[in-house]
């Protein structure tokens, strides 16, 4: 029996693949889907994939890959820079109300989120004027945005500044969560909106058809990539890293409107020492193994040694703030979330209302059947995830939701 923390995956034709899923489920799709990736010529050392590995598009989710020479935009995929941002106060459990309803609704309007009109405030979860705050940050982004629209008029945006401070929808989520002082945090997830899909989609279909012109044949279309030093590969870089920009400013505006509900709410209080703002689906330059390669972290957190991270569970489960271990065999990466082990089509097949309500019993949340594709039993288990990555993480900070905002 293997001593190793993780389990290796064969790949006839390609690179292994490391899977740090001991104890954990992984749907054989899953498994050739990091099959096919591995198989990419350019792939560096192995694959890694993350306890929270499922399917996705082309690549898995929960999976990291280093390469050389090139870059696959549906690795990175459509919500470029996605990620999570929590914030420590210095309220504790005692200070909060005893109903926790007038919070989470603060919350609702506070942020525009889903698909949710709320008059005077927010039109279809993008704001209906946006405030002063959100376009000065707005100001500091658009700059960079021109001269790549100028040579891709097909992302002229719909008004991203609208988007920029909202929440989106499906699993993205704003929380108030306590841990195991009692301490108050507020944890959230999104990345670039609409915007940032647009980038995805548009160099993808881009990537796709250089493949096409160049007669390449790929296991998976989705797996289409761009050569270092081509054109597309440049100008790709420079957009993703622009909408990674966007998210990570989207997730700070948003953390401004829920701290102020919580002052206006609650009571003055101040940051604690831990915040932390991390993307799980980006690309970054990096040197691994004595080499500079690209990484791309599709569903996956970057775990270099001190490094602070987001490792939430479901709606109803623990979350953890955690310190990066420096894994060199997993890029220095870890797993971005408990990871779903079933469709949202499925999920909604198989849980009822009441059972969403039994699983999320002391969240202040949604409870109703627009919301079962993210009921907890649609996700793995965390508990399980965190000990197939003990070797990846140290727990810093345990996190239980009080409140759940869901888009």
């Amino acid at each position: 029996m293997s001593t190793e923390p993780y389990e290796t995956l064969n790949v006839a034709g390609g690179r292994h693949v490391k899977m740090w899923t001991r104890g954990v489920p992984v749907e054989p799709k899953a498994k050739e889907q990091l099959a096919n990736t591995a198989r990419m010529p350019f792939v560096f050392k192995h694959l890694a994939a993350m306890p929270d590995v499922h399917v996705g598009i082309g690549a898995t989710v929960g999976s990291v890959m280093a390469t050389k020479g090139a870059i696959i935009p549906a690795a990175v995929g459509v919500d470029i820079g996605c990620g999570m941002m929590a914030a420590q106060t210095t309220l504790t459990a005692s200070d909060l109300p005893e109903s926790l309803g007038q919070i989470r609704a603060r919350l609702e309007r506070a942020v525009p989120h889903g698909f949710v009109t709320v008059p005077g405030r927010s039109v279809k979860g993008a704001w209906a004027v946006a405030p002063d705050s959100v376009l000065t940050r707005w100001r500091g982004l658009s700059a960079r945005l021109e001269p790549i629209v100028e040579k891709y008029p097909r992302l002229q945006p719909k008004r991203p500044h609208e988007q920029l401070g909202t929440l989106g929808g499906g699993n993205h989520f704003i929380e108030i969560c306590l841990d195991t002082e009692q301490t108050v945090w507020v944890m959230l997830h999104s990345g670039s909106r609409g915007i940032g899909n647009l980038i995805g989609q548009a160099f993808i279909e881009l990537a796709r058809a250089d493949m096409k012109k160049h007669f390449i044949n790929l296991p998976d279309r989705d797996l289409a990539y761009f050569v270092e030093g081509t054109e597309h590969f440049d100008d790709y870089v420079e957009a993703m890293q622009w909408a990674q920009d966007y998210a990570a400013e989207n997730r700070r505006a948003m953390m401004d409107a829920v701290l102020r509900v919580l002052r206006e709410e609650v009571r003055p209080f101040q940051l604690g020492e831990t915040a932390v703002n991390c993307h799980h689906n980006y690309t970054a330059r990096e040197t691994h193994f004595g080499e500079d390669v690209l990484v791309t972290r599709k569903g996956a957190v970057r775990a270099g040694r001190g490094e602070l991270g987001i490792i939430p569970g479901s709606m109803g489960a623990r979350s953890y703030i955690v310190r990066g271990l420096g894994s060199p065999e997993s890029f220095s990466s870890c797993s971005h979330g408990a990871g779903r082990k079933m469709s949202r089509t499925e999920a909604r097949k198989r849980f009822t209302v009441d059972q969403h309500i039994a699983a999320t019993e002391g969240v202040e949340c949604r409870k109703d059947a627009e919301v079962i594709d993210e009921t907890p039993a649609a996700y793995k288990d965390i508990d399980a995830v965190m000990a197939a990555q003990r070797d990846l993480v140290e727990i810093v900070h345990t996190l239980k939701q009080v409140v759940c905002v869901k888009g």
